[in-house]
């Protein structure tokens, strides 16, 4: 697979310049220009500067040709998490809804939740809702996920194949729901690169060895396709080949339990034409010309699917007796079957169509209708992943009533999940089902094309050994729902005995905690419609104890760690106290890789009045019995000391852009103005660009200016000066400095 190109600025700017006008150019153009500011001193894992990042992902969003507030939201989309910007700032910017679907795209990072898997659920189940409220959100968050993805070599393996993992899980089923196969393919391809390397690099290898000889089939068949059409004497057609994706023959390779020699499908062709009847009458030529194969043609013009692709699908034996697939569609479908639903929200002559698409194509958003309902349904942040995984993200069958209607199942699904997606009262009430006029049992596995009736009686009542027998959860969470009612009273009581006996294991006061006003706070946070309604799933065990606990105690935590860095901060600044911030610090051991000019085994150590780093300039001074002690030109207890003689010495640093593993100390001194949480600012920034933030000591001088002592391990000082120009950004910091003693 290609590696994709990595976009400068003015190639991004002239793609959306291609197609906006002056107006909109000018708005994207300070959005880069707002984002480029907040991320200036920002790198990302592989050592280049992070406002590449958003430069991509807005290019991929422009590529897309989407309207301008989605592709400023492509620049914004972490300034609210990464910088100091607010979305009160995005919005008075650029516009509430740039400010919505940055806050979409955003993580839920401010509530410390008790395991990372309910976090990761929670952050997916906020995208999520965000793109039913504004489809924009899942483009720039795709955008997003495309470009990482790209750059997964800078990352440690585990967290490549947590991605990876991730993205073949949620963002290229949910990219090909959506319809956008030009995002899909791409996703899919480089994340099997990361989870199995010898699978992907021997397909692609043995794609490449014989690459020639399939090039020369579909160059044959591409000429006699032309010439059959020609004699139809169509216009605008275009016939191409297309090879396989790596991942879809990966797939096939293992669903069918099949070598690469025995797949000779790896290429296709496609042919586009200007109307419907132009695709029904390229079939029959094609038909007309070679043999199809029994079974391998699917009509998705007369019945598209969900995502609303359309195209006339159809396998023949081909030039040399070979499979040969044929892939027949307008112009127009084409466009959706690239795009998807974002050719629909694309900028088009000075405005973008979006707002027309909940009355034109509704049809091709039943993903997020589908989202909401199982909104709805679910009981926590990972059932509700759940859900989406295996109901909305899985491989689809397609079933009819016998009055004609279709419904769209996930596979494997049975008739008494098609009855519950019919509604809720047919499922409640079936006794039985007839396929294609025969009585089947009720694990019958439907089949595309099948006719399913389903069979009802007003006195009948769900049985709970259904559960085992339902394989979507939308008709689980029904049957579970209908039971829960019937032992409505005692759910709720027992729901909340195992609240309350869990938040006094956790050494809270339940009485407390439980309160009226607490209790409605967690149904809000938990998307629940009553206060008894989320009892009643608790005692019912659909959701789990610390689950509701966390969501009851969210505030009182989030007040805890304030009263935590208030405290700290008052302790460092009025009672001039030193916290050691960096836990089970350990002393370096080695030595200082300093070189004397002309000089052999001498004890050498740095001056602890400068603490000199790799990369500064620096002067020995010989002492009486210590050795030679190494400062900082310019420091000023060797300037007194050089007054009384003259006993410097050229002294080197070995490796002077500290490329060993070696932490220096170094002393830094910041100046700002008192205010509230200035303390927990400088800790929050200096965490995020070192690892080692040793020691900090605060006091308030006579004029109510902080000033803040701090000691951080470096390896350079290219790195201390790094984390000096990234302090210097906080709000009300006006100066940051090396100590001298």
């Amino acid at each position: 697979m290609a590696e994709a190109k990595v976009l400068t600025w003015i190639e991004v700017h002239d793609l959306y310049a291609s197609y906006m006008n002056d107006e909109h150019i000018t708005k994207v153009d300070q959005a880069f220009e707002f984002a480029s500011n907040l991320h200036k001193d920002q790198k990302r894992k592989s050592g280049e500067p992070y406002i590449i990042h958003p430069i991509q992902v807005a290019g991929i969003l422009a590529e897309l040709h989407m309207d301008p507030d989605t592709v400023i939201a492509g620049f914004l989309h972490d300034v609210v998490e990464d910088t100091d910007a607010t979305l009160e700032d995005v919005e008075a910017a650029f516009g509430k809804d740039v400010a919505g679907i940055v806050d979409g795209v955003s993580k839920i990072s401010k509530i410390e939740y008790k395991s990372a898997s309910e976090q990761l659920a929670e952050n997916h189940r906020k995208l999520l809702l965000a793109m039913s409220h504004d489809i924009r959100v899942i483009f720039v968050k795709l955008a997003d996920r495309l470009h990482n993805i790209r750059t997964l070599g800078a990352l440690r393996e585990d967290k490549q194949k947590r991605i990876a993992s991730e993205t073949l899980e949620i963002y290229a089923p949910l990219a090909d729901r959506l319809g956008i196969m030009t995002i899909k393919w791409e996703l899919e391809d480089t994340a099997l690169r990361y989870l199995d390397y010898e699978s992907y690099h021997f397909i692609a290898q043995s794609m490449q060895l014989r690459r020639q000889e399939r090039l020369d089939i579909v160059e044959h068949a591409v000429q006699d396709i032309q010439t059959s059409i020609d004699e139809l004497k169509l216009k605008n057609v275009e016939v191409y080949g297309r090879p396989k994706h790596i991942y879809s023959i990966y797939r096939k390779m293992q669903d069918k339990h099949k070598q690469f020699d025995e797949i000779y499908d790896l290429l296709a062709i496609r042919v586009l034409v200007d109307s419907v009847p132009d695709t029904y009458a390229v079939l029959g030529a094609i038909h007309a010309r070679w043999t199809p194969m029994p079974g391998r043609f699917k009509d998705y013009i007369a019945l598209p699917k969900a995502n609303g692709y359309q195209s006339l699908h159809t396998s023949v034996i081909g030039p040399g007796g070979r499979p040969l697939e044929v892939q027949i569609r307008t112009h127009k479908m084409h466009e959706i079957a690239e795009f998807g639903v974002a050719a629909h929200w694309a900028y088009k002559e000075g405005n973008f169509a979006g707002a027309d698409v909940q009355n034109t194509d509704q049809q091709k958003l039943n993903v997020i209708q589908g989202i909401l309902e199982l909104q709805k349904e679910s009981s926590d942040s990972d059932d509700f992943m759940e859900s989406v995984k295996g109901d909305l993200f899985s491989d689809r069958v397609y079933a009819f009533t016998p009055k004609g209607d279709v419904f769209e199942l996930s596979k494997g699904a049975g008739p008494l999940d098609m009855a519950f997606t019919i509604h809720t009262n047919v499922g409640t009430t079936t006794t039985g089902a007839k396929v294609n006029g025969k009585i089947v049992p009720l694990d019958y596995e439907i089949k595309t094309g099948d006719i399913v009736e389903i069979m009802t009686s007003a006195n009948a009542k769900p049985n709970r050994d259904w559960l085992n027998l339902v394989k979507t959860r939308r008709a689980r969470n029904k049957i579970k729902q209908y039971f829960r009612k019937q032992d409505r009273d005692e759910n709720i009581t027992a729901g909340k005995t195992m609240l309350a006996s869990f938040l006094t294991e956790e050494g809270y006061d339940a009485d407390e905690i439980m309160s009226d006003e607490n209790a409605l706070s967690a149904m809000e946070r938990l998307h629940y419609h009553s206060v008894d309604d989320m009892y009643a799933s608790l005692g019912f065990g659909e959701l789990s104890p610390q689950g509701v606990a966390n969501r009851f105690t969210e505030d009182i935590r989030a007040r805890e760690e304030e009263e935590r860095l208030a405290a700290e901060q008052k302790a460092l600044f009025e009672e001039h106290q030193t916290v050691d911030v960096k836990k089970n610090h350990h002393n370096k051991k080695g030595d200082d890789r300093i070189v004397i000019q002309g000089i052999d085994s001498m004890l050498v150590r740095l001056g602890h009045c400068c603490t000199p780093v790799p990369g500064d300039e620096v002067v020995g001074y010989i002492t009486k019995g210590r050795g030679v002690s190494v400062h900082r030109v310019g420091c000023p207890n060797l300037a007194a000391a050089t007054e009384v003689g003259q006993r410097t010495v050229d002294v080197a640093w070995e490796d002077p852009e500290g490329n060993t593993k070696r932490e220096y100390d170094a002393d830094l001194v910041i100046l700002g103005m008192n205010r509230g949480k200035l303390l927990n600012d400088v800790i929050r920034i200096a965490s995020n660009t070192t690892k080692s933030l040793n020691s900090i000591n605060g006091r308030i001088d006579n004029n109510n200016n902080a000033i803040i002592t701090m000691t951080v391990g470096v390896r350079n000082l290219e790195q201390l000066e790094h984390i000096m120009d990234t302090l210097k950004n906080i709000k009300d910091i006006f100066e940051v400095k090396r100590a001298f003693k």
